[in-house]
């Protein structure tokens, strides 16, 4: 019995063999049982055995994916097409009915541009589909899917054609969270309902570089989610308000047109933020440091209604039934311009707002009223950021949670300051002007010294002026101010008043030191066409300095008071030691001047008129007390150019 035992087991495996190659299709090539089949270079559809598992179709010249392409494979569970030149679309029910398929990968079918609303249809175990560096030109119609899987992944990345999400693509595709990976598209528009109807826990939206517009209402009919939102590297200029608060981590790094967040406490949930802004981080953070949403309501009041809560809550509670408490929303930390109606409540949330009016911001609230104010901290509203929320960029030194003047003396000084220069120089300019005495070269310098002046002032109006506007909220308008036309404007006056000012303070001590030295030499006497000339250079001179961080050397956009004090490339670092020694070099000009002056005063030998030696000396009180001014300006800043600060952005405000 033996020896047949051992001719069955023999005959037996030959068969066995014999059947792997006869069903291996044409061109591909088959594992020992037929569960992997990877096929190159087909021009048809080939025929599968019943018993694969996987297909990998490489290379391919497959002009479309008929119907029912994979009915007879009860047990495939994995779908692979790549690399075929010739693919144009999907026919209807190319991918239907595959109860044991999990994941289905089309990638580098750049000539697939239609996909049949149809072609993936009631694929219930399905756990992943992606579809990259295709020619589509519109989004793919996945509602038929019906996975009823934990954590779907719909990977649609790199392609470039798609340029619209269009209302409820994603409804449809798994009755369970979806994790929606959109990459590297050429997305421009996420249109209103874009994600109704589904539940989301992941959504990245990484590298669409043309993406500028998602609707405020993309959000809206989300069952959950999502957590997690990346928009990275996108051209996005603003965030929807709606489907915000389930948020937990987002992801909006050099994403450098996103300029103002929606109002920060509609990230109820946030707990990691890595943003472009450092300014973003201090308000975000700023609304992790109250207790809670009662405390942004109070903070919020203004002080008259928050007097008359503290004088008698029971009287708030008479006069608004249901506890209702109007509150206009100008952005900051108000109450939620819009409700849950996405779909997605909490109920810890101890207040919801129950009717929108038609102007913008203007909301209800419910309140509990009853002890409001009853051990409340005031001072709550101010406290510094707390850590309970991780959040990039941190504030640096050049850009801290602070206002524009952070201290109030520093308020009051600046609106001081800036109407006496302003309200000063234009007096000396209109004597200068209008005046019947021959207009002397002296005279011609005091009225350039008083134009730089004035320039000066206009400079220290406008950051008195956006100081106030932004007043306890700066970290809402930073990015706006700093990255606008107006900082460009004020950081040009104010490098250009500057160095005007120094050049012509230069000039006028060495006109005196050229008076007094060829005081009896009236044919060495400056002419006014020749200080015309040399203004004239000053000017020139001055005004490109003050335009070249315009044009991207050095930066006005890295501090409030927009200063140029970016040195991050060699040029900006070269641009900031080239104006403070310009600086320099004159303080030290002016000081061997009037050095020289007083010698020859106090020289006998000398002859020198009374009047001339009585105006170097006024001169030269006033060129000192400029001067000092300007001294420790140029030390700190040669410090900080080479990166050793000798003082933060804070103090060199005082």
């Amino acid at each position: 019995m033996k020896p047949d035992l051992s001719l069955l087991l023999t005959i037996l495996t030959s068969v066995e063999v014999a059947l792997p190659l006869e069903y291996c299709p044409t061109h591909c090539l088959c594992d020992s049982d037929i569960y992997s089949v990877s096929c190159f270079g087909a021009k048809y559809m080939p025929v599968f055995h019943s018993s694969t598992r996987e297909v990998w179709l490489i290379g391919t010249n497959l002009p479309f994916i008929p119907q029912n392409a994979f009915a007879n494979l009860a047990n495939i569970s994995r779908i692979y097409i790549s690399d075929d030149d010739t693919l144009n679309y999907l026919e209807r029910h190319s991918f239907h009915n595959l109860s044991s398929v999990t994941h289905i990968q089309l990638t580098g079918l750049k000539t697939l541009s239609y996909i049949d609303q149809e072609a993936f249809k009631d694929l219930h175990n399905l756990k992943y589909l992606g579809i990259t560096n295709t020619g589509l030109t519109s989004f793919p119609g996945l509602q038929n899917i019906q996975s009823n899987q934990e954590d779907f992944i719909l990977e649609i990345v790199e392609n470039i054609f798609i340029q619209v999400i269009p209302a409820n693509s994603f409804t449809g595709i798994s009755e369970n969270s979806l994790t929606i990976m959109l990459n590297s598209n050429g997305v421009k528009e996420i249109q209103r309902y874009a994600f109704n109807g589904s539940s989301l826990e992941e959504v990245y939206l990484h590298r669409n570089l043309h993406l500028e517009r998602i609707d405020e209402f993309a959000f809206y009919g989300v069952i959950h989610g999502p957590t997690h939102l990346d928009l990275s590297e996108t051209q996005v200029t603003s965030l929807p308000s709606i489907g915000m608060e389930t948020i937990e981590k987002l992801q909006a790094e050099n994403t450098w047109a996103l300029k103002v967040l929606p109002p920060f406490q509609a990230f109820l949930h946030l707990q990691s933020a890595e943003l472009t802004f450092p300014s973003h981080c201090c308000g975000l953070k700023m609304l992790k440091g109250w207790r809670g949403d009662s405390e942004a309501v109070i903070c919020n009041l203004t002080r008259s209604v928050l007097g008359k809560l503290r004088e008698s809550s029971s009287v708030l509670s008479q006069r608004y039934s249901g506890h209702r408490i109007y509150q206009h929303l100008k952005g900051g930390f108000g109450l939620p311009v819009a409700s849950s109606t996405n779909g997605n409540h909490h109920n810890n949330k101890p207040f919801c707002p129950t009717q929108q009016s038609q102007n913008e911001g203007l909301v209800y609230a419910e309140l509990q009223t009853d002890h409001l104010t009853e051990g409340f901290d005031f001072a709550l509203c101010n406290e510094p950021p707390t850590d309970g929320l991780v959040c990039t960029p941190l504030p640096d030194a050049l850009n801290p949670c602070e206002d524009v003047m952070n201290q109030g003396f520093l308020r009051v000084l600046v609106w001081v300051v800036s109407l006496l220069a302003i309200s000063a120089n234009l007096l000396v300019m209109f004597i200068l002007l209008t005046s019947q005495q021959k207009l002397s070269v002296t005279r011609f310098l005091m009225g350039n010294l008083a134009f730089a002046d004035f320039c000066m002032g206009m400079y220290l109006l406008l950051i008195a002026c956006v100081d106030l506007y932004t007043r306890s909220h700066y970290y809402h308008y930073a990015i706006a101010w700093q990255t606008g036309s107006g900082c460009n404007l004020a950081g040009t006056l104010s490098v250009f008043a500057s160095e005007l000012s120094v050049y012509t303070l230069t000039l006028i001590s060495l006109q005196r030191w050229h008076a007094i030295s060829y005081a009896m030499r009236p044919d060495k006497k400056i002419r006014l066409r020749y200080a015309a000339v040399l203004m004239l250079v000053g000017w020139l001179l001055c005004l490109i300095l003050a335009l070249l961080p315009v044009v991207g050397v050095s930066s006005y956009q890295r501090v409030s008071i927009c200063l140029p004090m970016d040195t991050e490339t060699i040029a900006a670092r070269a641009y900031v030691v080239f104006v403070l020694m310009a600086n320099v070099i004159a303080f030290i000009v002016v000081c061997v001047c009037y050095f020289h002056i007083y010698c020859m005063v106090h020289n006998p030998q000398h002859q020198s008129s009374r009047s001339d030696t009585s105006m170097a000396k006024r001169m030269a009180v006033l060129i000192f007390t400029n001067f000092l001014c300007l001294a420790p300006i140029c030390f700190s800043g040669l410090s900080a150019a080479f990166h050793h600060p000798l003082m933060t952005v804070t103090d060199s405000k005082v």
